[in-house]
């Protein structure tokens, strides 16, 4: 019998993975990365609640990862229900900043940002056009941070006795920092929102691969006479760390 020109068409093509997921609180993307030398499935929430990201072997087809999220979902809407409320850094909010509390304010009169206390409060007057407000606030928020680690590389570093050959500042959402070999450091611009005392130890794991390149006993009791109050920084990441990635800039 002929296939009627709208009947739809067994291909066997297996589902794709989806691009989203579907939840009471709303769709969230769905990210996957093949990893070589993952031997299972792995699900995890992005930062921030922001998605949800799975790491899958390289082999393991679509079919296997679309029917992996359908059994997690019920894990899933927990866990986004359980995410830290998302902040929109736009006119009149108010963003964490060095612990404590900073209020946007967009201010097109001036033609730079400026932070400024007003009775008692942080500000952060943007200047420009308002279209550019965000990426203005962004600007000001990485010149304060990266001032801020320098101080603190300074400072560790000249403890263990090696200089940094460089020094970057970035987004990303899966470290808080990084070292390489030839002790070139990166951080995630956001943690001058968290405590000083939260960066300094931030800095502080980071100069300590200057002599330990790993995570054993030497490098902690280095990374320990460093920041003697590393137990708490390394805490409240653990704690609050994710609700600094809720925060979005547009």
């Amino acid at each position: 019998m002929p296939m009627s020109l709208f009947s739809p068409r067994r291909t066997g093509r297996a589902p794709a993975i989806p691009e989203r997921l579907d939840l009471a609180a709303g769709p969230v993307p769905v990210t996957v990365r093949r990893n070589p030398r993952a031997k299972r499935l792995i699900l995890r929430l992005a930062p921030g609640g922001t998605g949800i990201v799975v790491t899958a072997p390289q082999k393991v087809p679509a079919r296997a990862i679309a029917e992996f999220l359908e059994r997690h979902r019920g894990w899933v809407e927990e866990r986004v229900a359980r995410a830290p409320d998302r902040i929109a850094a736009v006119d009149g909010a108010t963003i964490p900043f060095r612990g404590s509390q900073l209020l946007l304010v967009q201010a097109s009169e001036r033609r730079a940002s400026r932070f400024e206390a007003v009775e008692g409060e942080a500000h952060l007057f943007v200047g420009g056009a308002p279209e550019h407000f965000s990426r203005r606030v962004v600007e000001a928020l990485k010149r304060e941070a990266r001032h801020d680690l320098q101080v603190c590389v300074d400072r560790h570093a000249a403890t263990v006795g090696l200089r940094p050959r460089a020094m970057a500042l970035k987004d990303t959402k899966s470290r808080w920092g990084s070292c390489t070999i030839d002790r070139r450091l990166a951080f995630s611009w956001r943690i001058v929102m968290a405590p000083p005392e939260v960066l300094d130890y931030l800095v502080a794991h980071e100069v300590a691969h200057f002599r330990q390149m790993n995570h054993g006993p030497a490098f902690w009791a280095l990374c320990r006479e460093l920041c003697p109050g590393m137990d708490h920084g390394k805490n409240w990441l653990k704690r609050h760390g994710a609700g600094l990635h809720a925060i979005s800039f547009g």
